[in-house]
């Protein structure tokens, strides 16, 4: 859960097939020590991997109730912060064969694939129960090509757009 259209759109998915089973919802929010684990070692103390894990638990927080609002997604609901890395902080919280992992497959840009490493696959490859995988929305595509044209200042043509 990273708070990203994308892990919005698979959380969405996720209170919806809970619902549909009649089961509950655990959103899983990964995060790591400054530095990742080796600087964990050497430079961090006690109190800054505390603070750390209260800023996670924090925009935990903040995911959920910008995704549901005050209210409910209509199932239990349950807010989870790990110390690990996001594929394997949903592998080992998905441990039972009869649970559900939704994960969101992020973008697709070749780039951005070579810099962050899948989840989504990482997912696929390890969990121990059924992986629903959820693609990103069209409009999500159309963000990331406005979003590129900015970056790269190359003028935009209104017929691109979408009706």
């Amino acid at each position: 859960m990273s708070g990203t259209p994308g892990s919005l759109a698979a959380l969405h998915r996720a209170a919806a097939e809970a619902r549909a089973r009649d089961a509950g919802l655990c959103a899983v929010l990964a995060w790591a020590a400054p530095g990742g684990e080796l600087g964990s070692r050497s430079s961090c103390n006690v109190s800054a991997l505390a603070q750390c894990r209260a800023a996670a638990v924090d925009r935990l927080r903040e995911i959920l109730h910008g995704a549901f609002g005050p209210g409910s997604p209509g199932v239990p609901l349950e807010g989870l912060t790990v110390r690990a890395t996001p594929g394997a902080a949903l592998v080992r919280t998905a441990d039972n064969p009869e649970d559900l992992l939704v994960v969101g497959t992020g973008s697709r840009a070749p780039l951005r694939r070579l810099v962050r490493p899948s989840v989504a696959r990482y997912c696929l490859a390890h969990a121990a129960c059924p992986v629903l995988t959820v693609p990103p929305s069209p409009l999500e595509a159309e963000l990331d090509a406005v979003h590129r044209r900015n970056l790269w200042r190359l003028p935009m043509d209104a017929r691109e757009l979408s009706p």
